[in-house]
This record gives C-alpha cells, sequence and structure tokens, in this order.
C-alpha cells in the first residue's frame, strides 16, 4: 500500500513537472523578454532620466494591456468582425482627444488631476529597482489572465503617504459594491426586457449605439486610469513630453487591437453573452456612468478593475437567477459564485502584491505604517 501511494505521489510529481516544463516551453519567448526587461531595469535605476521614460514605456503597455478587459475587451468581442486598424483608429482618436484636453485645461497635467492628490502630487526624482519592475511584474500578471488592479499595483510604490493608498482602497471597495449592486438591479429589469420583447439578431442601430457607448466608457477610464501611466512622468509635461506620452500609448493601443486584447481578453469572453452587441452596450454604459460620477465625487485615484469585477460579477449572478428551471439555475449560480470567487481572489492577489512592493519600497511609508 505505501508502495502504490509512493507510485502516485511520484506520477503527481511527474505530471506537475511535465506541465511546468510544457508551459516554460510554450513561454520561452516571453520569458526571455521578462528577463531581459528585468535587466534593463536595473540598469537604468540609477539614471532618473531615462529611467522615467523607461518606467513609463512599461506601465503604458502593461496597464493597457491588463485594463482592456474593460474598457475595449466588450468591444473587440462584439466587434470580432471588423477590421481591427479601424477599431484602433476610433479608440486612438477618443484616447488623443481625451488627453489633450486634460493636458490643456490642466496646465500640462494629462491625469485630470488625479495625481494632484496628496501622496501622489510630486513627481519622482529618482527611481528604485521595484518601481521599474512593477509594471513588468504587471505584464506577468496579465498574461497568466489574471485582472488585477493596476491603479494600486503602480500607484501604491509611489505614494508617499500611507493614507493615499488607504483612501485609494477605500474608494475602489466603494467602486466594487456600487457596481455589484447596481449590476443586479440593472440585468434583473434588463433581462426580462429581452426575453419579452428584444429576441433574434440585434438591430443595425444596436451596433452605433454600442460605438457610441464604448467611446464615452474609455473617454471616462481615460480620465481615471491615465494616472497610472502618467505616475512616472512630470506632473506638468512640456509639448514635447506630452507628444511623447501620446504617440507612444497611441501606438500601444494599435498593437494590442492587432493581438485582439492578447490573453487577458479570455477574462470578457468567459462571461455570458458578451458578443451579443446589446449586452455588451448595456455593460459598457452602466460602467461608464459609474466612473464619471467617481471621477467627480473627488480627486482620488480608484481601481477601476474592482468597479468592473464587480460589474461582471453582479451580471453573472442575476443571469443565474433568471433561470427558469431549479436544477439549471442552481448550476447556474454555483457557475456564477465561482467566477466571482475567481476574480476577486485575482484582485486580492494584485492588492497584496502591491502592499509588499510599497511596503518594500519606500521607507516613509514604512514608519508611518509602524508608528
Amino acid at each position: 500500500m505505501a508502495n502504490m501511494n509512493e507510485k502516485i505521489s511520484q506520477d503527481k510529481l511527474s505530471k506537475v513537472a511535465y506541465q511546468l516544463f510544457d508551459v516554460t516551453k510554450k513561454e520561452s519567448v516571453f520569458i526571455s523578454l521578462i528577463a531581459v526587461l528585468f535587466f534593463v531595469a536595473g540598469a537604468v535605476s540609477p539614471f532618473p532620466q531615462i529611467a522615467m521614460w523607461f518606467g513609463f514605456a512599461m506601465a503604458g503597455y502593461s496597464a493597457i494591456a491588463n485594463d482592456s478587459i474593460q474598457t475595449i475587451g466588450t468591444f473587440i468581442s462584439s466587434n470580432s468582425h471588423k477590421k481591427w486598424y479601424w477599431l484602433w483608429l476610433f479608440m486612438g482618436s477618443i484616447f488623443l482627444i481625451t488627453v489633450t484636453y486634460s493636458w490643456i485645461v490642466y496646465d500640462g497635467d494629462v491625469t485630470y488631476q488625479r495625481l494632484a492628490h496628496k501622496g501622489f502630487n510630486e513627481a519622482p526624482q529618482s527611481f528604485s529597482f521595484l518601481q521599474l519592475a512593477a509594471p513588468i511584474i504587471l505584464l506577468i500578471v496579465t498574461r497568466m489572465r489574471m485582472p488585477v488592479s493596476t491603479s494600486i499595483l503602480l500607484l501604491s510604490v509611489f505614494s508617499t503617504k500611507a493614507t493615499a493608498i488607504a483612501d485609494v482602497l477605500s474608494k475602489s471597495l466603494l467602486g466594487y459594491v456600487v457596481a455589484f449592486a447596481l449590476a443586479i438591479l440593472v440585468w434583473f429589469g434588463v433581462s426580462r426586457v429581452f426575453a419579452k420583447y428584444i429576441k433574434g439578431k440585434p438591430a443595425p442601430y444596436w451596433r452605433y449605439l454600442q460605438w457610441i457607448t464604448s467611446g464615452f466608457l474609455w473617454s471616462a477610464w481615460i480620465m481615471q486610469d491615465a494616472a497610472n501611466v502618467a505616475i512616472f512622468l512630470p506632473r506638468a509635461m512640456s509639448l514635447g513630453q506630452f507628444i511623447a506620452f501620446a504617440g507612444y500609448i497611441f501606438l500601444g493601443l494599435g498593437l494590442l487591437f492587432y493581438l485582439k486584447g492578447d490573453k487577458i481578453q479570455g477574462i470578457v469572453n468567459e462571461k455570458s453573452g458578451v458578443r451579443d452587441v446589446r449586452a455588451a452596450t448595456i455593460v459598457d454604459f452602466i460602467y461608464a456612468i459609474i466612473l464619471y460620477v467617481f471621477k467627480e465625487v473627488n480627486d482620488v485615484p480608484m481601481s477601476t478593475t474592482w468597479v468592473f469585477i464587480g460589474l461582471l460579477g453582479g451580471r453573472e449572478l442575476a443571469i443565474s437567477f433568471t433561470k427558469k428551471r431549479a436544477k439549471k439555475k442552481n448550476k447556474s449560480i454555483r457557475k456564477a459564485w465561482r467566477m466571482i470567487s475567481k476574480d476577486a481572489l485575482y484582485a486580492a492577489i494584485g492588492l497584496i502584491i502591491s502592499l509588499i512592493l510599497a511596503f518594500a519600497i519606500n521607507a516613509e511609508l514604512r514608519e508611518q505604517i509602524i508608528k
């Protein structure tokens, strides 16, 4: 019996080792790239001007790649039949208009004053290796299809006050609760209307509505999350700095649309009915309204990821409760809770990583917490 148990354990270990080897082989190019990026981060960290732009470049792609599921994920899913460059030009133009308006109105600030909040209002004068490593870590978790909070991960490593992180967390948690509850309420009503009046293929006007709503959402998201990328840069950008900032993000968006959202897009595709343009339009509209309202409340940055997973989680739960057959309903509810739990777990993992990095990097922050 002992020999049999030992053989089973060895078989399990062999299986795990084989799977690990298989993953390593498939992701060999990505792993090599990450190793090079970590090396470069260490090499440039003593040189503030180079480190600033390197950190921005890493944050620019990793933040938008991870957050693409929130803003352009449903847009990509429901427009998968369209040429990628038309989708890119549409969203890219909205990005340029949104950040240009902020840069002009707020005297060089592209974040709609998200970084004016105490604890984030001072641009970094030097950079540690871990600060530059934060967006690279975000690239890794994005590759693992984990929708972590880019706001908490990237902003926390630069915060000079513990209260600033606490403000971000409390506002983000409130956003999650509001989105979760609102999604349940709205989707109960919407599901009845859909079941009774809206059947078959969507009418052509839904496509126009979705593009308008997605554009509004994308703009509202930029107003909140441009801070995650600009945290590496001066708070008031010169014309040259602004052109570099906007041009890089614009081209990065093109790559993201070409890759159709990359690995993280699977988080959206697994949710119920997001390829239906009508469902995608309603999700985007509710999300955009929440982000815009929270932007107007105060200048504290917040996690748009937490709002998004709350919105999709509430929607999945509401859909499961509308199933007519008891057996099918129970199965659907269990599936919804598994999705909600998984997304919440990933958000928690991202939070833990963020706090560990912030604690390790910032001596002033450690002193404030210990006191």
